[in-house]
């Protein structure tokens, strides 16, 4: 007679690990790790480190392209200005995401843009809800609230908004959304919205040159290498989060994300030493609190819904 097993003993079997899920999960580790790369770039400006973090990821990206001979997607955007608009306002929100949080690493507010990745997976079920027609369950509005209380928290005892936090979330929560109902693959989105910025990009950063301004004049070979170094330590991880993002749910990005800040706060609290009162504590806690409810209801849904 064959063994029957009941539904509780499946919740102890390995799940699966999809292609979406093994992307998006070596995109957060590598985001998390990020504030080691930038410190060692720390010298530069903000606003030009974003300028070769373009460049140089426009190179990669271009590099990679002529190895796979992948170009004939190029010829048919011409007719499809929709695309392009789509496309541009990603750039757009790509470049505000990565100036913000190069500025807050190298200013000493890592645990501050960590903040604002806890966030990000409650920004993602509302933009799930208001734009994909996700329904977020109870459970999950419940963590949204928890995680507004602590936001709002944040905000009366700092005196302001903890705007650092909030333009990383939402601006990388609206880069997601449009990331997952583009019509390109990862490679071919990320060379767009570089191609888009490119023009700014080598108008500043030529003028800089002729000027004799700027770190491609000023900096040591060291230095240099390290900006270089940004192609790939850029597009890598968005390649791997833009091929995640069109492979699993939002909800379930959501939960990956959590990866990213978890390291990002540990760099800040244990390595760079930075301020963490007992005040701030509370905030952060209210948002951790939120991710806790998150994550369990995500559980209990899932273990709802297996088979007997």
């Amino acid at each position: 007679m064959g063994l029957r097993c009941c539904r509780p003993c499946t919740l102890f079997l390995p799940q699966p690990v999809t292609p979406g899920i093994a992307y998006a999960t070596l995109a957060y580790v590598a985001w998390g790790l990020f504030p080691l790369y930038f410190r060692q770039v720390a010298a530069v400006p903000a606003f030009e480190v974003v300028l070769h973090r373009t460049l140089w990821s426009l190179v990669f990206v271009l590099a990679l392209l002529a190895v796979r001979r992948q170009w004939a997607w190029m010829r048919a955007l011409w007719g499809q200005p929709r695309v392009l608009g789509a496309f541009a306002l990603s750039a757009l929100l790509l470049a505000v995401n990565w100036l913000t949080y190069v500025w807050a690493v190298n200013n000493g507010h890592v645990v501050d843009a960590s903040l604002g990745y806890f966030i990000l997976p409650l920004v993602n079920v509302a933009l799930g809800y208001g734009f994909l027609r996700e329904r977020p369950r109870r459970g999950q509005w419940l963590a949204v609230a928890v995680a507004a209380a602590g936001v709002l928290w944040l905000t009366v005892q700092a005196g302001r908004l903890p705007w650092i936090a909030l333009v990383l979330a939402l601006s990388f929560g609206f880069y997601g959304l449009l990331r997952k109902v583009a019509v390109l693959g990862a490679l071919e989105g990320l060379t767009l919205e570089t191609v888009l910025l490119a023009p700014l990009t080598l108008a500043v950063l030529g003028a800089w040159t002729w000027q004799g301004q700027g770190a491609l004049v000023q900096s040591d070979a060291t230095t240099l290498g390290w900006l270089a170094l940004a192609g790939p330590v850029t597009a890598v991880p968005l390649l791997l989060f833009a091929a995640g993002a069109r492979r699993i749910p939002l909800a379930t990005m959501g939960i990956l994300q959590y990866i990213s800040p978890s390291l990002q706060f540990a760099l800040g609290v244990w390595l760079f030493h930075e301020a963490f009162d007992p005040a701030r504590l509370a905030g952060f806690a209210l948002i951790w609190a939120a991710l806790v409810v998150y994550t369990l209801e995500g559980w209990h849904a899932r273990r709802s819904s297996l088979p007997a």
